[in-house]
């Protein structure tokens, strides 16, 4: 009898995780398109074809949700990044890899780059997300040597706001060259904290993991 009950827990907690997570991707989709502010809880449970109710067993506002979309986008691509950057030893490498792979999001995941470019101002001092992994590696590549920045909250800062702006660009006109964009950008940045103009090139020009999630 304990198994049975056990089992309907499961499943229930199974349903309940599937529907908070088809609110999340509901919103998700509008912070892209932005049509946030006009969006009412209905049309949110109608997008995620779950119960109107339902909302409510997660979520207390609409405010709470977009809150937990752009968190979840957030942490999705900077997990995304970590995976693919993870076994390079140096910060400076490891950086350069993961601003061109997080540029390629304009064309490879449009909907992750309209919500970054719409939200992503705002959580530059967020705990979660490319943010604290952002400056994660600009410190890494201070205490090495290979960064000359004095204040690691300001580069984020220059880092941060350029690549929204490639972001914008690419998202805004599609004839933006995808490559080059995205190489260009890692070696201005890498020039921006310090290495050699020579060097900023040569790693922004290394191949790229192949097939990877972000492309």
């Amino acid at each position: 009898m304990s198994s049975a009950r056990a089992s309907t827990g499961s499943r229930t907690e199974k349903r309940k995780a599937q529907t908070r997570q088809k609110l999340i991707g509901a919103a998700r989709a509008m912070l892209a398109d932005g049509t946030v502010q006009q969006a009412s809880i209905q049309d949110i449970t109608e997008a995620a074809d779950v119960g109107f109710g339902s909302f409510y067993n997660h979520f207390t506002s609409k405010s709470e949700l977009f809150e937990a979309a752009v968190a979840d986008v957030l942490e999705e691509t900077g997990a995304l990044l970590d995976e693919l950057t993870g076994d390079i030893d140096d910060p400076a490498a490891a950086f350069a890899q993961s601003v061109r792979l997080a540029a390629r999001l304009a064309r490879t995941r449009p909907e992750t780059a309209k919500v970054l470019v719409r939200h992503g101002m705002t959580y530059l001092g967020s705990d979660r997300g490319l943010a604290p992994r952002a400056l994660r590696d600009i410190t890494a590549g201070i205490a090495s040597g290979r960064f000359q920045a004095s204040n690691p909250r300001l580069a984020l800062a220059a880092v941060g706001g350029s690549l929204l702006a490639t972001l914008h660009l690419m998202l805004s006109d599609p004839g933006v060259p995808l490559q080059k964009t995205c190489d260009q950008l890692a070696e201005h940045l890498l020039r921006l904290l310090g290495l050699p103009a020579d060097e900023a090139r040569e790693l922004s020009l290394r191949p790229l993991p192949e097939a990877g999630p972000i492309g």
